[in-house]
C-alpha cells in the first residue's frame, strides 16, 4: 500500500523539544527509567517467578489457585506495560543491551519482541488510528474500530461482546497472530522487515519454550484440567487488562481517525499534532493505575517522546498541556478510568450502528 504522508513540521514540535530537553537539563535527570524502573521490574518479574512456581510446582487448593491465576495474569500485564514497553523504546535503561534485555522479557512471556517491534514502534507510533495502515484498529471482521472499516449486522452489539473478545487477546497473540505476521511477512497491509537467522531461531525457539513452560510442563504437574482452569484465568485476565489500557487511548470518541488525501496520500496534519489528536491519557491523577499500567494513561506523552521512560510523563505533561493551550490543540485527557472505558463503550457503539 501507498503509505499516508504528513505534513512538513512546523514549529511546535521543535519548541516543545526544546522545552522538554530544557526540563531534563535544568533538572539533572536522564530521560532513562534510573533506579525507579529498575525496582519496579525486579518486582514484577521477581512476583512472576514465585507465582509461576507457586501455581506448578507447589499447586494450592482451588480458590487460592485461582487467585494467584488473576494476579500472574495481572503481573504479566504490568511487566509488558513497565519493563517491555520501555527497554522496547529504547527508553529502559542508557545500556543498549539492557534495553534489549528488557524488551526480550516478550519472548518470555510467550509473544515475540521482534513482532512487537515492527507492529508497535514502527507502524502504530507513525500511522496512529490511520485506516488501512494502523493494525491496531484492524480486529476485522469481529469488531468495527473506524468509519472506514465496513459495518456487519454483527457489530451493532460489539459494545456488549467486546469485553470477552478483549479477554481473548493474549491467547490470539501468542497462538495466532504472531504466526500469522510470521508466515504472511506483512504487519496487517505492511510488509514485515526481512528476518534473518537469528530471528527466525529466535522465534521458534522462544515459541517451543513457551509451549513447554505453560502447556506441557503444567499438564504434567497438575493435570489436563487444572492447567486448563488456570491458563484460562491467566491469559483472559491479561488480555482483558492489556486490551482495555491500549484502547482506551485511542478508541474513544474524542479522538480523531484522520484519512489521507485520495490523490496525494497526505495528512493534514504534521505528525505531532496528529498524535495529540489521535491520542488520549485517562486517570492521570491517580499514583496506583499510573504505577501499574507504566504510565501508559499517560499515552499523549508517550506517543510525542517514545524514547523517555514513563517515569517522567507526569513532568513533561504539563508542557505538553501548556503548549496546546499556546497552539490552540486539544488534549484530550479523561479525569478517570471509568469515564475512559465509558467513553470507549459509547465509541463501539457508535461505530457499530452508524453508516
Amino acid at each position: 500500500m501507498s503509505l499516508p504522508k504528513f505534513a512538513p513540521p512546523r514549529n511546535f514540535y521543535a519548541e516543545l523539544r526544546a522545552r522538554t530537553n530544557q526540563y531534563f537539563e535544568d533538572a539533572g535527570k536522564a530521560s532513562t527509567g534510573g533506579y525507579r524502573i529498575f525496582s519496579k521490574a525486579l518486582l514484577l518479574t521477581s512476583a512472576f517467578v514465585l507465582l509461576y512456581v507457586h501455581l506448578v510446582f507447589f499447586t494450592p487448593a482451588t480458590a487460592l489457585a485461582l487467585l494467584e491465576c488473576v494476579l500472574l495474569g495481572g503481573v504479566i500485564s504490568a511487566i509488558g506495560f513497565n519493563v517491555m514497553h520501555d527497554g522496547a523504546h529504547g527508553s529502559f535503561s542508557s545500556n543498549k543491551w539492557l534495553n534489549h534485555f528488557a524488551a526480550f522479557t516478550l519472548n518470555i512471556l510467550g509473544g515475540s519482541s521482534y513482532m512487537w517491534n515492527a507492529k508497535h514502534n514502527v507502524v502504530h507510533h507513525m500511522y496512529t488510528n490511520i485506516e488501512g495502515a494502523d493494525d491496531d484498529i484492524d480486529i476485522r471482521p469481529w469488531m468495527r474500530m473506524s468509519v472506514g472499516q465496513p459495518r456487519h449486522k454483527l457489530h451493532r452489539f460489539q459494545h456488549l461482546y467486546f469485553w470477552f473478545l478483549y479477554c481473548m487477546l493474549y491467547i490470539s497473540w501468542i497462538f495466532v497472530m504472531d504466526y500469522q505476521k510470521y508466515f504472511t511477512k506483512k504487519i496487517g497491509a505492511m510488509p514485515l522487515k526481512k528476518m534473518d537467522t537469528t530471528d527466525h531461531l529466535i522465534f521458534w525457539g522462544f515459541k517451543v519454550l513457551n509451549l513447554f513452560l505453560y502447556i506441557a510442563l503444567p499438564i504434567y504437574t497438575v493435570g489436563f484440567l487444572g492447567w486448563l482452569a488456570g491458563f484460562a484465568v491467566t491469559t483472559c485476565f491479561a488480555g482483558l487488562v492489556l486490551s482495555l489500557v491500549f484502547q482506551l487511548a485511542h478508541t474513544v470518541e474524542h479522538t480523531a481517525f484522520p484519512v489521507p488525501h485520495e490523490t496525494t496520500g497526505k495528512m493534514e496534519d504534521e505528525w505531532a499534532i496528529h498524535q495529540i489528536k489521535t491520542t488520549a491519557n485517562f486517570a492521570t491523577n491517580n499514583r496506583l493505575i499510573s504505577w501499574l499500567v507504566g504510565g501508559l494513561n499517560f499515552q499523549v506523552e508517550h506517543h510525542l517522546f517514545p524514547k523517555i521512560s514513563h517515569v517522567h510523563y507526569p513532568a513533561i505533561s504539563k508542557i505538553i498541556k501548556q503548549m496546546c493551550g499556546e497552539y490552540g490543540v486539544e488534549y484530550i485527557e479523561y479525569p478517570k478510568m471509568r469515564s475512559a472505558v465509558a467513553s470507549h463503550v459509547s465509541f463501539l457503539r457508535q461505530m457499530g450502528r452508524a453508516a
